[in-house]
């Protein structure tokens, strides 16, 4: 059974950081990739950050320079450094396993409650 917990989020002023943490339980967590969503209120669903199993990385323009995704496989953990946050960044963040096709992330059907960041200005 696929588990993923979802940690980290919180209240920050502009600017601040926050580190999120997604525990995954019930997959070979090392040979799959990993993805960090974030979906505000009224927007759908977008993807942030994605790290392949062999530790390659991508990341939504919006984001690039100020987040970055990591993976513990000994922990079956996968993290978002987040720094310089923007209120825009306030959202929901959800983690997911997937695979790469390419540079291309696809998701598998598998979520947890996910982790609100609220950035003020």
């Amino acid at each position: 059974q696929v588990q993923l917990v979802e940690s980290g989020g919180g209240l920050v002023q502009a600017g601040g950081s926050l580190r999120l943490s997604c525990a995954a339980s019930g997959i070979i967590f090392s040979i799959n990739a990993m993805g960090w969503y974030r979906q505000a209120p009224g927007k759908q669903r977008e993807l942030v950050a994605a790290i392949s199993s062999g530790g390659s990385t991508n990341y939504v323009d919006s984001v690039k320079g100020r987040f970055t995704i990591s993976r513990d496989n000994a922990k079956n953990t996968v993290y978002l450094q987040m720094n310089t946050l923007k209120p825009e960044d306030t959202a929901v963040y959800y983690c997911n396993a997937g695979r790469y096709s390419g540079i291309y992330y696809y998701p598998y059907n598998y979520w947890g409650q996910g982790t609100q960041v609220t950035v003020s200005s």
